[in-house]
């Protein structure tokens, strides 16, 4: 892909036309996120299945009385020059191809999280970023919450003492997925660019619509899907970038089905920055759970999900569940400290900066976004080695493990090549 030009918008009035590309899931989310800005034309949609291409088309049109220009081909919206945002929520094996020719094409990019599949990826991604002067934003919404906002504010300011480690869960109830033989592609679905980056493979359905996230060739695991959040939260409150010595454990536990990554993991990740450690643990589990420090799923139609974090320090302990609340228990009688609930808007901030063009306006920059899917690839690869990795952020590399670093960049399918900025 080349570069372009591209002119930022002159006012805050100025509309920003963007271009929304997966369009189920997520990708509806996003649909609903931009419709409800001033000044914020959803341009045009694009989407590998041609059916969830039509509804998403008619949609919007329907709310804005004019159809989006429709694409199948990514590549072919680049060529768009009035296009000013991408916004991608297609499957992790995508995000930072297309983030890198978005980038190169002159777009700004939201990407859902995680941002990269890879290590390799999460250099690349930031790397895009920087060379072509883009404001990328990873789709970490919390970061734009003012209860969590306010949050790491007062861990900084020392509401709990001085905070020595968090604790992510990510507890929800997730039913076995069967499996699923192979069969024909379905009607109107260029299944060639679905599998885009990733091996060349028969058409499977749990290979596709949404449980593509329990195999390694598309996905993440939880720790990769829901986990990204919380994983994000729990360094973000730490105050860390890189941990020193990661390790996991776990296992696909109860059912017999088709998914390869754990249904079940506990990591553990050791930081050492400034001279002072911290430590941070993170659990995925996929069936029954207590709760813990009032983190409990906000649906009461939804009992067994627990999703939030944890911090910990020398005079209390600082609880944030998922839907944008925190809460404080203060000394050894733990008594009820500071607490709030009020969320915020991921997109508005991302449309914000847009207009700004100023880096530093995003909750998530993508260096950030990246950061944190690095804890996610290293948990992974410790899992999938059976063994601790002992990360060294300045070669960037797991000291003494050449299988392990030889593991952070996968192969691409070409001309599906993330190509090396970095």
């Amino acid at each position: 892909m080349g570069t372009a030009a591209f002119a930022a918008p002159k006012s805050p009035n100025d509309t920003v036309r963007v271009a929304c590309v997966g369009l189920r899931g997520r990708g509806k989310d996003h649909l609903h996120g931009y419709a409800n800005l001033p000044n914020v034309d959803i341009a045009a949609l694009c989407d590998i299945d041609q059916t969830v291409l039509n509804k998403a088309v008619q949609d919007v049109q329907a709310k804005r009385q004019k159809a989006p220009a429709a694409y199948t081909d990514f590549r072919k919206l680049l060529d768009d020059k009035s296009i000013d945002v991408v916004s991608i929520a297609t499957p992790n094996h995508w995000h930072t191809l297309q983030t890198v020719w978005a980038c190169q094409a002159g777009k700004d990019v939201y990407v859902e999280k995680p941002c990269s599949h890879d290590m390799f990826e999460a250099q690349q991604i930031v790397a895009a970023a920087r060379r072509y002067d883009r404001l990328v934003q990873q789709g970490s919404q919390s970061r734009s919450a003012v209860a969590l906002q306010e949050a790491v504010q007062k861990m900084r300011e020392g509401v709990i003492g001085d905070v020595y480690m968090a604790r992510g869960l990510c507890y929800k109830w997730r039913d076995t997925i069967g499996r699923t033989p192979v069969s024909a592609v379905p009607e109107g679905v260029d299944y060639d660019l679905w599998l885009g980056p990733a091996p060349k493979r028969d058409f499977t359905k749990n290979r596709f619509h949404y449980n593509w996230h329990w195999f390694w060739d598309y996905g993440n695991g939880d720790l990769g899907n829901q986990g990204i959040h919380e994983v994000d939260i729990a360094r973000w409150g730490l105050g860390v970038k890189y941990p020193s010595k990661v390790s996991a454990i776990g296992g696909h536990f109860m059912f017999d089905d088709d998914q390869e990554t754990p249904n079940t993991v506990t990591c553990s990740f050791e930081f050492d920055e400034g001279g002072k450690k911290k430590m941070m643990t993170f659990e995925v589990r996929h069936w029954m759970t207590n709760h813990e420090a009032n983190i409990h799923e906000f649906d009461p139609k939804i009992k067994s999900n627990t999703v939030g974090n944890i911090f910990y320090g020398s005079n209390g302990f600082l609880a944030i569940d998922g839907y944008q609340r925190y809460e404080t228990w203060i000394g050894k009688e733990q008594e009820p400290g500071p607490s709030r609930k009020e969320g915020g808007d991921h997109y508005s901030n991302f449309i914000n900066a847009v207009r700004s063009r100023r880096r530093q306006d995003l909750t998530a920059e993508i260096e950030e976004g990246a950061a944190s899917t690095v804890l996610v690839h290293l948990a992974n690869l410790s899992y999938r080695l059976g063994r601790t990795l002992h990360f060294d952020p300045a070669t960037y590399s797991c000291t003494g493990d050449a299988e392990a670093t030889a593991m952070f960049k996968r192969d691409y399918r070409a001309p599906f090549v993330v190509p090396q900025l970095a």
